[in-house]
């Protein structure tokens, strides 16, 4: 039996649940406070740019399975309604959980009777049982599961279609075997297991997912001093079975988009709360921050100093497949630069200006060829396509310098030093 679902919070999250939820048949209506962004939706414009969102919503808004509404009263017909808000990130990485509290004290008087709250924002362990509360000192019919988000940007409908497996948290066992129901439609790999359970898994995934990055990066430091090659160290390490091939280890700039910073925060504030003896996530924290220093010094180091020099970004998004800016760490490395004299010009396929919050510190190029002229060194910073499938001969003569920095490693050496590029990657020594 098809049921009534509702999305609160329509942004990245919100909108891929709305097209999915409504794709297999169940009749959703996905609200925002964002009234803008609601009339948006109506005229089958997404808030982000995602692969197939856009003609899964006007497909499913057109079969009347999938509508719109900035009126929470809207939800009252709902039997699952999904918590889908990003949670915002403050500069230092921590949760800013206002927005999750707000949707829940409104949608609580809404809520029809044993109707079930689906969280999906990211939850800071032990917050999920907090919202719980609050619903059931409205109702006591109502309740809560967490259901953390396993979307990737850029492959966000097909991650959510195809889960591998779903971590479903609840606090109540007739709420779990209705979630399970529900969730059976996508997958029959489900996880139960309590609140608090749930939200550490989330926390531990992208935690430990923080820690391969910060590790990668620092083996790649030494294999530059000491002359090994990066990708094969990587080769041999991931062939050990107790690591994997499918081991998270790829070094570059570090981590951005506040996610794993989030998680990291959270974990951090747990263990200054608790026994102190946690400390491995501060430092991770820490470490990854100082990647992007350590990537400008040795731009700083290959130039001869930043002062006066023309530096080529290709790639502004924090990864490939999506066009948010938000904290995005290429814009960060680019503001470095710029604070020590240099211009920059960029060019990203799909980066949303509109989201910079203020006037740019650099220039924006429509092109490769663009942002290539008068350029003392080119560097890429965000791993599309375009930059590695491209033909870089075209911008050889465009160019002040022969320095191409690849801190993606997507490029293939051979084939840019016979352009008369010297390629500079992360983990080899030039």
């Amino acid at each position: 039996m098809k049921k009534n679902i509702g999305i609160i919070g329509v942004w990245h999250l919100g909108s891929v649940l709305s097209a999915c939820w409504s794709s297999l048949g169940h009749k959703v209506i996905g609200f925002d406070y964002d009234s803008k962004r609601i009339e948006n939706l109506k005229k089958n414009i997404p808030p982000i740019y995602e692969p197939e969102l856009e003609e899964n919503i006007k497909k499913n808004s057109e079969s009347g399975t999938l509508t719109f509404s900035d009126k929470i009263n809207d939800l009252s017909d709902c039997d699952f309604i999904f918590l889908t808000y990003d949670t915002p990130v403050r500069d230092d990485d921590s949760s800013d959980t206002s927005i999750l509290e707000k949707s829940v004290n409104d949608v609580k008087s809404v809520m029809k009777n044993d109707s079930i709250l689906i969280v999906s924002s990211q939850s800071p362990v032990g917050y999920c049982s907090y919202l719980r509360s609050i619903l059931k000192s409205q109702n006591e019919t109502l309740d809560i599961a967490y259901s953390p988000e396993n979307l990737r940007l850029g492959e966000a409908i097909y991650c959510y279609m195809n889960p591998g497996r779903i971590i479903l948290g609840t606090a109540d066992k007739s709420v779990e075997e209705k979630c399970v129901k529900l969730f059976s439609e996508i997958t029959d790999n489900i996880l139960s297991m309590n609140l608090e359970s749930s939200e550490m898994v989330k926390h531990g995934i992208n935690s430990f997912l923080s820690m391969s990055i910060v590790y990668a990066n620092n083996i790649a430091e030494i294999c530059e001093e000491k002359g090994a090659d990066i990708a094969d160290v990587v080769k041999g390490i991931k062939s050990d079975d107790r690591i994997g091939m499918k081991a998270y280890l790829a070094p570059g700039i570090g981590f951005s988009g506040g996610t794993l910073g989030r998680d990291l925060k959270v974990l951090e504030s747990a263990n200054n709360e608790g026994s102190g003896f946690a400390d491995l996530f501060s430092f991770i924290h820490s470490s990854n921050s100082k990647r992007k220093i350590s990537i400008v010094s040795k731009i700083n180091k290959l130039l001869g100093g930043l002062k006066g020099k023309t530096i080529s970004v290709f790639g502004l998004t924090y990864k490939p497949g999506t066009s948010t800016l938000r904290r995005s760490l290429p814009l960060e490395i680019v503001s470095l630069m710029t604070s020590e004299g240099a211009t920059v010009k960029a060019f990203d396929p799909k980066a949303d200006y509109t989201e910079l919050t203020s006037k740019p510190d650099f220039l924006i190029c429509n092109s490769i060829e663009e942002a290539a002229v008068g350029a003392d060194i080119m560097i890429i910073l965000t791993e599309w396509n375009d930059f590695k499938e491209y033909d870089w001969s075209k911008v050889f003569k465009l160019v002040n310098g022969n320095y191409l920095f690849d801190t993606k490693n997507i490029l293939d050496k051979n084939k840019i030093n016979k352009i008369g590029f010297k390629l500079i990657t992360l983990g080899r020594k030039i």
